[in-house]
């Protein structure tokens, strides 16, 4: 990284932080976008630069500015919020990597099943008491049991756009 960042724990700034999904939809005409309204997390900068930690999503947030969709999105057809109120990705790995991008690695769960997840991030910006990391990466929702997928309309890969701002909590 360009810049060196602090040992100790770091606190995710919900307020800060945006947690969005796009995913093609109608044969791959119309691409239907989703923010996460409650995003929480944090994580652990350990003494050899590497880090690890976790970013939780409430799945009973997440809105595409439709409601009948979300109401959907919401069933046992896909989220199953009634059954698994969180997606969650437990980072078991974050490291420096070329310029100012992270390596990161760890435990992608939704609807109960969990699965590796790989990434790079890009050190958007930091100072000795907050971060911001940006993101972008695909998922295979049928790997999560999202398979609900009526006369063929919803194929390929759902792109997660992440940008997480974190603050150094008080040692």
């Amino acid at each position: 990284m360009t810049v060196a960042v602090e040992t100790g724990v770091w606190q995710l700034d919900a307020a800060a932080s945006t947690v969005a999904l796009r995913h093609k939809t109608m044969w791959g005409l119309v691409t239907v976008k989703g923010t996460f309204g409650a995003v929480g997390g944090q994580g652990e900068v350990r003494d050899d630069g590497s880090a690890a930690g976790t970013l939780t999503l409430d799945t009973a947030t997440l809105d595409t500015k439709n409601k009948k969709r979300d109401e959907h999105l919401r069933s046992a057809d896909f989220f199953d919020v009634a059954n698994h109120p969180e997606i969650t990705f437990a980072v078991r790995s974050a490291k420096a990597g070329a310029g100012d991008t992270v390596e990161v690695s760890g435990q992608l769960t939704v609807r109960g099943i969990s699965r590796p997840q790989t990434l790079t991030a890009r050190l958007a910006g930091a100072d000795a008491d907050a971060l911001t990391l940006d993101t972008e990466f695909t998922v295979d929702r049928a790997e999560f049991g999202l398979g609900w997928n009526q006369m063929g309309m919803i194929r390929g890969l759902t792109t997660v756009d992440a940008s997480l701002r974190f603050v150094r909590t008080a040692a």
